[in-house]
């Protein structure tokens, strides 16, 4: 997948993906991923593209176990989440709703940088400056669960969780 990368720092909170004091649309997710990430950026929900990525330092999604923060990036149109590290329910919550969440080193990454995500052979390409991040390559389980639109869907069209 390719996409152009939005950059975040460190500790990029959940109330910061999914400010509370919007929590009134949480039964509208549509209208919430308007605002998504908008305390950290005001302009990435009016920018953000269908396949674009976000990409941050460490310990992003950390705070409330929201599983609205996921829930609104993807629906923003975000192919995946790429950071140094992730709080660990928001990491369990992205992949539970489908959405992609990649731990690498994201420093040689800038904000506005086309990148080229390979996820079964673990390479991100970063095509405006040349640099190649060698990425865990993901189990098979967890890639057809992420293709099967997360934890629920996968389960609804193959029954019980399979490990192969």
């Amino acid at each position: 997948m390719q996409g152009k990368a939005f950059k975040f720092g460190d500790n990029i909170s959940t109330d910061h993906i999914a400010p509370g004091r919007l929590f009134h649309l949480r039964s509208n997710l549509t209208e919430f991923a308007k605002h998504v990430l908008e305390d950290a950026d005001p302009d990435f929900a009016s920018s953000v593209k269908k396949g674009d990525f976000v990409v941050a330092g460490s310990n992003f999604g950390l705070g409330s176990s929201r599983e609205h923060a996921p829930q609104i990036i993807k629906i923003a149109g975000v192919g995946a989440v790429i950071a140094k590290s992730f709080a660990r329910i928001f990491y369990r919550n992205a992949i539970n709703i489908g959405l992609l969440a990649i731990e690498c080193d994201t420093s040689s990454i800038n904000a506005g940088d086309e990148l080229d995500l390979d996820i079964e052979n673990g390479i991100l390409k970063n095509l405006t400056n040349g640099t190649i991040v060698q990425i865990e390559p993901l189990p098979s389980v967890m890639i057809k669960m992420l293709q099967d639109g997360g934890l629920v869907e996968h389960i609804k069209k193959n029954g019980d969780f399979k490990l192969n």
